[in-house]
């Protein structure tokens, strides 16, 4: 497919919102599904951290 400028191709012939909205999600699923368990290691580390300062301290 050619496009004459690069409006045409964003524009997708009418279809862009749909086809930039689906790449979007897209990115935005894969970013969370790497983003969301390092998160979630982080916050593991630092309950158990938290938790090892109190047994210590008793």
């Amino acid at each position: 497919m050619s496009f004459a400028s690069f409006g045409e191709f964003i524009a997708m012939g009418h279809h862009g919102v749909y086809v930039w909205s689906a790449y979007g999600i897209c990115l935005a699923v894969l970013a969370l599904t790497v983003a969301l368990p390092i998160m979630a290691r982080r916050r593991y580390l630092q309950q158990e951290a938290r938790r090892l300062r109190r047994e210590n301290v008793k």
